[in-house]
């Protein structure tokens, strides 16, 4: 546990009263430090239209601190809706390092975020309630299964392109594609070129977003 203490002292508050982290292995913060929660809801949920779903099945590419999950929880949770979240993390954060990152955000009280927080060292996570089913696999995105025609909304939140290549490379595109289900929304940060052209090199329609602060556009990318 001696590396949980630095790790906690690289936890910033964003203005929208929020924390980020910052990651000295990819030096990038995990989300804009602009405003965290403000990003999350910009981007991929309205980005992906979840708050529209009746019951939005999410597939997530990187968990980090739960930044995405907690929030759109938190919305469905407002809505009486349920929620299906299935997320993969090739690289889990410490539980003392989540739970200092989640507590500015008004959903860190909820049951099931407790109930991840009690089993997060033990490896994959898998809860469910009668609102929401919970899924987090500890793997190589790029290598894992994906369910095919199953998600509602895709959250591409990896490091940057030049950070993380392999997660914006056309032949794992297409694998996000394929789990798509016909009307499906895949949202990301990133508005670079290669990933623009791997969307729709994947058949997605693809449409150049106003971006959240410090941010000028996002990508927002339909499955027809």
């Amino acid at each position: 546990m001696s590396a949980v203490p630095s790790l906690i002292h690289r936890i910033e508050r964003t203005p929208d009263g929020s924390s980020t982290l910052w990651s000295e292995r990819y030096r990038q913060y995990y989300h804009s430090h602009h405003g965290a929660i403000t990003q999350a809801k910009h981007v991929f949920l309205e980005g992906t239209a979840t708050h529209l779903e009746p019951y939005p099945c999410v597939l997530e590419i990187g968990f980090g601190t739960g930044m995405n999950f907690l929030t759109t929880l938190l919305n469905t949770g407002l809505r009486g809706a349920s929620l299906a979240y299935r997320s993969i993390e090739i690289d889990p954060l410490p539980a003392a390092v989540v739970t200092a990152v989640s507590a500015t955000h008004p959903a860190s009280g909820s049951p099931i975020w407790q109930q991840l927080l009690e089993c997060w060292r033990l490896g994959p996570v898998l809860l469910k309630t009668d609102a929401c089913f919970l899924s987090v696999d500890i793997a190589d995105a790029t290598l894992a299964t994906l369910p095919p025609n199953w998600a509602s909304a895709v959250y591409l939140d990896g490091f940057s392109p030049g950070a993380n290549p392999e997660l914006w490379r056309p032949k794992f595109i297409a694998k996000l594609a394929l789990a798509m289900r016909p009307g499906a929304l895949l949202a990301t940060y990133s508005a670079a070129g290669n990933v623009r052209r791997a969307l729709i090199d994947a058949g997605l329609i693809v449409t150049r977003m106003p971006g959240p602060p410090g941010k000028r556009e996002f990508l927002r990318a339909q499955k027809p």
